[in-house]
């Protein structure tokens, strides 16, 4: 057995309680041996400039409660974690959290990133032990330049190699089952281009408000929160050529590679009422599933001079052979009445339909949901009252349910030295260089800002 010992830097947040301590402990309810390996000898120390100490114990076990783990490994990280109160920023701290190391090390940044870079040029000077791995929560950065910035910081502490950038939509069932069908099935592998595809749509919507996140999102917005990171990374899986080994050079390379060819869309119109490539709004005062939201500009926190947008749809273009010509849609909002959440794949008609039918024949639609993760297929076909009429047929399952959470994907590659489902330094800068040209064209008051109402689904011009 080999110890680890994992620092969770801002270890007080939401984030820690939330996801990470219960993806920790989804490994152990998951029961798979390797899983249990990982946890075997782990350490748990938090770390907060906050005094929490007296309930992080308590904090620890509520999260594995959470997700039904029990038994020695809850134990033994319940025994052996602490919690420090230190300034990350500062080296004298350093001393007391390297005093709590046992074995190879793991400095989880659960820390915006201009303090991630400040603890980086800290780490940089210490005597860490020789196997150190640093997992980095985005956004990493908050342009090109800075995630550049940012990069160089972290590779003087580590390798490449050993910097994990956290994108927990990796590990989504849906993003996962991609893989899987398309490159296991072949009714899909040969049907995946601009030949049978005419549009795809990527959405994250959701019925939450700001809840109490203004520090963050009011700086940030939902193309930044949403689809600068995680919506691309499911483009990438959703039109990156096959892999030769699901490894992480050649997965990643090949995730790499179709997002070096992805920008904002320069084809015809994409959305109605506007040629832009883009549009944004952000909610009003308004009800969803019974609870009442105020206008966002009214929210605890929030600047109304910052403009931040809390629902954002651009269109990208993937410029190679695959995929010219079709627009690849990202959205996703808040405070969505009736949010989808799902890739959706359309087809283009059948060249040729037989006079002689009547009914509606609509082009296929393919379906990979997130919540909850399914597959769904509508199709055209017939058989009903009448001998040639056309009725639309829906296929679906459910995608199977593992123990492990999404943060359990991500602990599981971090403890595990696999960095496959972590977004490597050159696709964090190219991301941004993705989204700037929409950046800057809505500092340029170009793409207006609309209202629409909590509970609706999006500015009413958009439909």
């Amino acid at each position: 057995m080999t110890s680890t010992t994992m620092i969770i830097l801002g270890a007080s947040g939401d984030l820690t309680k939330r996801l990470l301590l219960p993806g920790i402990g989804s490994l152990i309810a998951g029961g798979d041996e390797s899983d249990l390996r990982l946890v075997d000898g782990l350490k748990v120390v938090g770390s907060g400039r906050s005094d929490r100490a007296d309930e992080w114990r308590e904090t620890i076990s509520g999260a594995f409660e959470q997700v039904g783990a029990t038994g020695d490994a809850v134990d033994a990280i319940l025994s052996s974690t602490r919690y420090v109160q230190a300034d990350p920023t500062s080296e004298e701290d350093w001393g007391s959290l390297l005093g709590e190391v046992e074995g190879d090390l793991v400095v989880y940044f659960a820390l915006p990133p201009a303090i991630v870079s400040k603890v980086a040029a800290v780490l940089a000077d210490l005597d860490l032990p020789e196997h150190t791995v640093l997992a980095v929560e985005k956004p990493f950065g908050d342009d090109a330049d800075s995630a550049v910035a940012l990069n160089e910081a972290l590779r003087k502490v580590v390798p490449e190699e050993r910097i994990h950038r956290v994108d927990h939509f990796l590990g989504q069932r849906a993003a996962l089952a991609m893989l899987a069908t398309r490159f296991n099935n072949r009714l899909l592998e040969s049907s995946w281009n601009a030949d049978q595809i005419e549009r795809v749509e990527i959405v994250y919507d959701e019925k939450l408000g700001l809840e109490g996140r203004a520090g963050y999102y009011d700086t940030a917005g939902a193309l930044r929160d949403m689809l600068q990171s995680h919506l691309l990374q499911v483009l990438a899986v959703t039109t990156c050529e096959a892999p030769s080994d699901l490894d992480p050079e050649h997965l990643r390379n090949s995730l790499a590679a179709v997002l070096s060819v992805t920008h904002v869309w320069t084809g015809g119109k994409v959305f109605p009422n506007t040629d832009a490539p883009s549009r944004r709004g952000r909610y009003t005062a308004g009800e969803v599933d019974g609870k009442r939201l105020p206008d966002y500009v009214a929210e605890e926190g929030v600047d109304p001079a910052n403009e931040t947008e809390t629902l954002a749809e651009i269109a990208l273009e993937v410029d190679n052979a695959r995929w010219g010509g079709v627009p690849f849609v990202l959205r996703s909002g808040k405070a969505i009445g009736d949010p989808a959440n799902e890739i959706r794949v359309t087809y283009r008609p059948v060249r040729f339909r037989p006079e002689g039918q009547t009914g509606d024949g609509h082009a296929e639609v393919l379906r990979f949901g997130f919540k909850p993760p399914r597959i769904e297929f509508q199709f055209t076909s017939g058989g009903g009252e009448m001998p040639f009429q056309l009725e639309p047929v829906e296929v679906s399952g459910r995608l199977p349910k593992s123990a492990v959470t999404e943060y359990g994907e991500v602990i599981r590659g971090v403890l595990g030295d696999d960095p496959t489902l972590s977004i490597r330094g050159d696709v964090a800068v190219q991301c941004w260089n993705i989204v700037q040209p929409v950046l800057d064209a809505w500092k340029a008051g170009e793409v207006p800002l609309e209202d629409y109402a909590a509970g609706s689904s999006g500015p009413a011009s958009w439909s």
